[in-house]
């Protein structure tokens, strides 16, 4: 499970599309709940954090530290 390390500011593909056709998302917050921002059309989306983990394929692009 090493691929599912994921922090701010990271790029992840989700397992489903965007309704927008895109599938990569911006994590913009992170706690008990993650808000994910789309690559594509800007749409952000807030969702629990189990529910995250289980719908994220993987990490893309790890931001800088």
């Amino acid at each position: 499970m090493a691929d599912k390390d994921f922090g701010m500011n990271d790029i992840v593909q989700m397992k489903k599309p965007h309704p927008c056709g895109e599938n990569r998302w911006k994590i913009i917050r992170m706690g008990m709940d993650i808000r994910i921002k789309c690559m594509g059309c800007d749409h952000s989306v807030m969702i629990p954090r189990k529910e995250f983990t289980k719908k994220m394929k993987k990490v893309v692009d790890k931001a800088e530290t």
